[in-house]
């Protein structure tokens, strides 16, 4: 390392500017202005700075931080390191010396942006330091940040007093350091207090999001990659070349910690506002959408993404984030799933325990309103201009796991965080940290945005008849219909862990009929309609076969009244996007009188085509089903979305599952549809595994196969996940997993 000699007068003076840029308002010895350093002894050299060794690999090995790829230390707050400093010569007891940490553009002392660790008697410094060992000209120096510090990226220099001023080190890119979150240390703020947790919720780096409905849940896996870089491989596919999604990446080699730290830096977080975690993930639910902070991803829930990659081809979030890094522009596209998969990835890479939700049946659009309202006509037909309320089928957010220190500890814990766009607060478009105890137990009055969760899982659903002259009355409200289930993937294990149970109290319990009161008390709205149980009731049902099997649906009448009754029955059967948007164009209508007799029921079967269907189907499509029916006293109606299956894709692993072995994976799939999938794109991706590929083939006829051969060397030991997409026009987001357990 170059010695510098840029010395820092003595004088008491405030207001002095160092010839350093790093310098500017900062006395050499913090608490100890009057101390004059002394001056070498007679014959001995003054004290100099040859060399720093920051012990990278020693100290990521005991701040779990091993894995993330980048040239700099990685450690966490909280917890000590040690930090070898070589001088011209042995120290002695008569050297002053220190260290001084440096993060943002304008580094102050009373911002805690500029600190100074001290060794020997001087005293006040907020972070701890010690003198460990001292081999001939080498010295330990044990350093132990606050558990409230700043978060993000350090300078480190190295100021020795000698004469009437300071020598410090040369700005050395090699003694920078990150310094994270930390959930193994009980005086952070977001301490996750066993191991199990720790390492799925902030080391895993890959996962599982849940989607489909709450009858037919189905699985897609995402790679958080929140370690990783990518390795810039490029491949082709003659004569259909093969997309890489990094290609505007060549030659950029930074990790997902560096694209994490350049949002907030992009998108102008305050520095002293990055050491509490729940300002910190305030504010990233804004600046992972790009709605009004030029954040990370454009939203697109139309059928045209010919201007951005479709947000069902997306594996995992390195890509988004490194594309964003790079051109500093937001990505094109993402829908709920991807906000909150690359959120997950933000929160785990700065050491915040997260873990992605879905909510099946999520109501939207009601803030402050637990009335979902379905309208209809006179004649029985859905009203599909005047339903302004919508449910989706799934939506995904994120919890981060912290402590509620502006709250009563027993708000502390898991907390909604929601990185898509739908309500503005406080002039931008975020969501939470809203306790998720707040929310079952309806305390709504606490920070943040505990109301607008609240009515994404406890909405009622209220059917209501228009007259003629626009008259709307309620006949029918579902109270268990929104929030019917809730997810996310099981603690160390593949498969679902169902926490409804944290977020709703059992529907039709005291406990709940009391959330529900005390939210209204709050403000939240509601319709306390009391409708008498109604005798005559539908059911509907389907077997939910593959995307482009016939479709058969059958529907129930049952009649449990003494008298016979006649019927009036419509029936729609309507391709509806998974944001609960229904098609204004049924594919199929039905109108027809139905007589039951007292005590009885009947069954009517509808039969849908793959050439009436298959080609109105969009990303995330299902079907939706509903029937009304209309008898001189009594109004009746059920809805019911119905999710079909994708074909399967082929997965077979070969070679040696050793790191750094040679291992191939061959994907195939064969069109068995009657009918060309078009605009086809593969994608796979693996953490540990295999950075993202993508290959097109714009066309697979029917009844043709497609395959590919790819070859990757595993980096790192361990069970990891390979994700495959096979995502087109027609028919997108058929995925498939495979485990692979890398040997050392």
């Amino acid at each position: 390392m170059k010695k510098s000699f840029r010395y820092t007068s003595r004088v008491p003076n405030k207001n002095l500017h160092i010839d350093h840029d790093d310098f500017r308002e900062f006395e050499p010895f913090d608490g100890q202005t009057d101390l004059i350093p002394k001056s070498a002894q007679p014959g001995v050299d003054e004290l100099s700075v040859v060399g720093v060794d920051m012990r990278k690999e020693v100290n990521a090995a005991h701040h779990y931080t091993g894995e993330y790829m980048t040239d700099v230390l990685v450690v966490r707050r909280g917890q000590q390191f040690i930090i070898d400093v070589s001088f011209n010569r042995p120290a002695t007891p008569q050297d002053d010396f220190q260290l001084e940490f440096l993060i943002g553009a304008d580094p102050a002392v009373n911002k805690e942006s500029l600190v100074v660790v001290n060794f020997g008697n001087h005293s006040g410094a907020v972070w701890a330091g010690q003198i460990v060992e001292a081999r001939d000209t080498v010295v330990s120096l044990s350093v132990t940040a606050s558990s409230k510090a700043i978060v993000g990226l350090y300078r480190m220099y190295v100021a020795v007093a000698m004469g009437n001023g300071m020598q410090r080190t040369e700005k050395d890119p090699n003694t920078n350091f990150y310094l994270l979150f930390n959930p193994w240390n009980p005086d952070d703020d977001v301490f996750y207090p066993d191991d199990a947790g720790r390492s799925e919720y902030v080391l895993n780096s890959t996962g599982l999001i849940y989607m489909g409905t709450s009858d037919q849940v189905t699985e897609r896996g995402w790679v958080y990659g929140q370690v990783g870089r990518r390795l810039n491989q490029q491949s082709t596919d003659p004569p259909e070349p093969a997309v890489n999604l990094c290609s505007l990446l060549l030659q950029f080699e930074e990790g997902i910690l560096d694209a994490c730290i350049y949002i907030m830096d992009a998108c102008r977080m305050p520095i002293h506002n990055r050491g509490d975690v729940v300002k910190m993930v305030r504010t990233a639910s804004a600046l992972i959408n790009s709605q009004d902070d030029n954040g990370v991803l454009i939203g697109n829930w139309s059928d045209d993404f010919s201007m951005g990659t479709p947000p069902t081809t997306w594996t995992g979030s390195a890509s988004i984030l490194q594309k964003y890094h790079t051109s500093g522009a937001p990505v094109s596209f993402a829908q709920c799933w991807v906000y909150a998969g690359v959120l997950n990835t933000f929160l785990r890479c700065l050491g915040i325990p997260s873990r992605v939700i879905t909510n099946f049946n999520s109501a939207h659009d009601n803030t402050g309103n637990l009335k979902t309202e379905l309208i209809f006509k006179p004649d029985g037909t859905p009203d599909r201009h005047n339903t302004q309320d919508s449910i989706w089928n799934f939506h995904c957010w994120n919890e981060a796991f912290m402590k509620r220190v502006d709250l009563p500890q027993k708000y502390s814990g898991w907390q909604v965080v929601d990185a898509t766009p739908q309500e503005t607060n406080d002039g931008y478009f975020r969501c939470g940290p809203a306790p998720v105890i707040a929310i079952r137990d309806g305390e709504l009055c606490h920070p943040f945005d505990c109301g607008f969760v609240f009515a994404e899982v406890n909405s009622d659903l209220i059917h209501m008849k228009s007259d003629k002259y626009g008259n709307m009355t309620p006949f029918k409200v579902d109270t268990t219909y929104v929030g019917k289930l809730i997810y996310t993937k099981s603690l160390s294990g593949w498969g679902p862990e169902d926490i409804t149970g944290t977020y709703k109290h059992p529907e039709g319990s005291l406990a709940d009929q009391q959330t529900m009161a005390l939210a209204e008390q709050y403000g939240c709205s509601r319709d306390n309609s009391d409708f008498p149980a109604s005798k005559l009731s539908i059911q509907i049902s389907a077997q939910a076969g593959y995307v482009g099997d016939p479709l058969r649906v059958s529907v129930t009448f049952y009649n449990q009244s003494e008298t016979m009754k006649s019927v009036k029955v419509h029936m729609e059967i309507s391709p509806t996007y998974y944001t609960g948007v229904v098609a204004s164009d049924p594919l199929k209508v039905e109108d027809f009188r139905l007589d039951l007799d007292a005590f009885q029921s009947s069954i009517k079967v509808f039969e849908l085509s793959p050439q009436e269907y298959v080609s109105q189907l969009d990303s995330n499509s299902s079907l939706e089903v509903t029937v009304t029916g209309q008898t001189d006293d009594v109004e009746v109606s059920e809805v019911k979305t119905i999710a079909l299956k994708l074909p399967p894709l082929n997965i077979t692993l070969s070679g040696q599952p050793q790191v750094n072995r040679d291992m191939y994976v061959m994907v195939s799939f064969t069109n068995t549809m009657g009918f060309p999938l078009t605009g086809a794109k593969l994608a796979m991706e693996g953490a540990g595994l295999l950075e993202t590929q993508v290959y097109n083939y714009r066309t697979i006829p029917p009844m043709s196969q497609i395959s590919r051969k790819v070859g990757f060397k595993p980096t790192k030991p361990g069970l990891q996940t390979l994700l495959v997409v096979l995502d087109c026009d027609n028919l997108p987001d058929m995925t498939a997993m495979v485990e692979v357990k890398v040997m050392p």
